[in-house]
């Protein structure tokens, strides 16, 4: 496959102009992100890479990282993770109170903020640095020992963070959250504030395609049966309550993030990642999700 023919083509097709999404605005930081960036790397099984745009530069990887700290509190407590949170999608808000109310605690999947910050929880009860362990486990997996937050991203977050906070007290009023509420929020704010290029995030969605094992080592991370948890999940979590359209349209396990960007899978074949700040009504980028229903279009296939 051509890869790079495809990207070329995408990138001629699609600009920012033809788009209505806005960026994030209720993250001050994220607010005064250039609308106009839009990049795309593809990362293949056998280590063909392809890209275009701005795909080396760094961008606020924000819900992306529910999936490394998911993959890290599976390889922790395994099945037994699955009592605190659920493995349905949402079709609410990714930050709905609503919801957690009627479900008495125990979040939809661990996707949504509040399923996300129960993963929380249960790294800061297991690990002794959550915030240094999540990082060393980001730089094994990209190959990277570079990659790191960005404080003021974490600092904007946490200043406009009343809901987040809202939904960790609300759990916890319903015993299912068992740490103080700051340490929990702390370390999601700087999870959600990693910073990571279109490469890099490619690079490190390989672990996903590639069955659990890191590419270029052979290394296992994680077993066959969580890493196709994970994928399931991102088939059907992965974009809040817009996951049932991109799958209809693209046909990949992803994820997206309210910074704009967007990773997603071919088991056995790549990881693709792409960026653009412009975001739909339901928080995903407008300008990605097109692109990549463009690429699945263009490669005439998918995982259906």
């Amino acid at each position: 496959m051509e890869y790079q023919k495809i990207l070329d083509q995408i990138q001629e097709e699609l600009n920012y102009r033809d788009v209505f999404g806005k960026v994030a605005s209720y993250i001050p930081e994220l607010a005064r992100v250039d609308p106009k960036k839009f990049g795309m790397h593809l990362y293949s099984t056998d280590a063909q890479q392809s890209s275009f745009g701005d795909s080396s530069e760094k961008l606020s990887i924000q819900s992306i990282s529910k999936v490394f700290t998911l993959t890290m509190a599976m390889k922790i407590l395994g099945e037994d993770l699955w009592d605190r949170v659920d493995v349905e999608p949402s079709g609410d808000p990714f930050n709905s109170l609503t919801q957690l109310e009627h479900e008495k605690g125990i979040p939809r999947n661990p996707f949504i903020n509040s399923g996300a910050l129960v993963i929380c929880d249960i790294l800061v009860s297991n690990l002794k640095d959550p915030k240094a362990e999540l990082l060393e486990f980001v730089r094994k997996i990209t190959g990277n020992p570079e990659i790191d937050y960005d404080y003021t991203v974490a600092a904007s977050e946490k200043s406009t963070g009343y809901r987040n906070y809202a939904l960790v007290n609300y759990m916890k009023a319903l015993g299912n959250i068992k740490n103080d509420v700051e340490p929990i929020v702390d370390f999601y704010f700087h999870q959600c504030s990693l910073a990571m290029s279109c490469e890099e995030l490619a690079k490190a969605f390989m672990l996903y395609a590639n069955r659990g094992k890191l590419l270029e080592t052979g290394e296992r991370i994680i077993s066959k049966t969580k890493n196709k948890r994970i994928n399931a999940l991102m088939q059907t979590c992965g974009f809040y309550d817009e996951a049932g359209e991109f799958s209809f349209e693209v046909g990949l396990p992803g994820k997206s993030g309210v910074g704009g960007g967007i990773v997603a899978i071919h088991p056995g074949q790549y990881s693709v990642a792409v960026w653009s700040p412009l975001l739909n009504p339901k928080g995903n980028s407008e300008l990605g999700m097109a692109a990549l229903e463009r690429f699945t279009t263009l490669t005439g296939f998918s995982i259906f």
